[in-house]
C-alpha cells in the first residue's frame, strides 16, 4: 500500500541498522515512511497493553511510533532517514 507504484522514479537508497540488522531505506523520508515502504508496518510494542503499534497520524502528535533512533527515543514521523542510522524498536526486533 504504501510503496512507490512508479518504477521509474528513482529513489536513492541508503543503509541503516533496523534492529540490529543492516537494511536499506530511501532516503529524504521520515523514519516511519522509509519502515513503511518495505513493509515494516510494526514500529513497537506497546509497554502497558503488549499489543503492536503503528504510527497513526505520521506528523508527531500520536507518538505511536516511538522508537529508539542513534540511542535516543524519537518519534519515527519527525527523523529523517540518514545513511548509517542505528534503529531499534524494542523488544520487537529481538530474536529470542
Amino acid at each position: 500500500m504504501f510503496k512507490q507504484q512508479d518504477e521509474q522514479i528513482q529513489q536513492k537508497m541508503v543503509s541503516v541498522t533496523l534492529d540490529g540488522e543492516p537494511r536499506e531505506l530511501p532516503a529524504g523520508v521520515s523514519v516511519a515512511a522509509g519502515l513503511f515502504s518495505i513493509g515494516e508496518i510494526i514500529s513497537r510494542i506497546s509497554p502497558s497493553s503488549g499489543k503492536p503499534c503503528s504510527p497513526h497520524c505520521l506528523m508527531g502528535v500520536c507518538f505511536e511510533c516511538l522508537m529508539e533512533i542513534d540511542g535516543i527515543q524519537q518519534q519515527a514521523c519527525v527523523v529523517e532517514v540518514q545513511e548509517g542510522l542505528v534503529i531499534n524498536r524494542g523488544s520487537l526486533g529481538k530474536k529470542e
